[in-house]
């Protein structure tokens, strides 16, 4: 699926509109990732327009057996991509593991 407005988080795969990420940042990431009132790249670079498939993340995510398998259970409640087409940077990919965040791609390239 693919939008010309929404995106997803390459690190969590939360779908949010450019200008959500923009003025209000990644519910998940922004901690670490800085979207909101970035216009340097920072959205272009960690977010796709390009995913796959669609999970709505309810309040009580603890029970889901796909929130464990997608590893979004700790998540705010939203719409998250399955697959998320794209990789992160290699230096945000440096900075995250500096901060010990462990990044695992959300493309299907990460081997468990």
């Amino acid at each position: 699926m693919s939008s010309r407005t929404e995106r997803a988080c390459m690190l969590c795969g939360i779908i949010q509109s450019y200008r959500m990420f923009l003025e209000a940042g990644c519910p998940n990431c922004e901690s670490v990732l800085h979207y909101a009132d970035n216009e340097d790249g920072q959205i272009q670079n960690c977010t796709s327009p390009s995913y796959e498939g669609l999970v709505a993340l309810g309040d009580d995510n603890k029970a889901s057996w796909v929130a464990r398998w997608l590893r979004i259970e700790s998540f705010v409640a939203g719409l998250y991509a399955v697959k998320v087409n794209g990789k992160l940077p290699p230096q945000i990919i440096s900075d995250l593991e500096e901060q010990n965040i462990s990044y695992r791609p959300r493309d299907g390239s990460a081997q468990d």
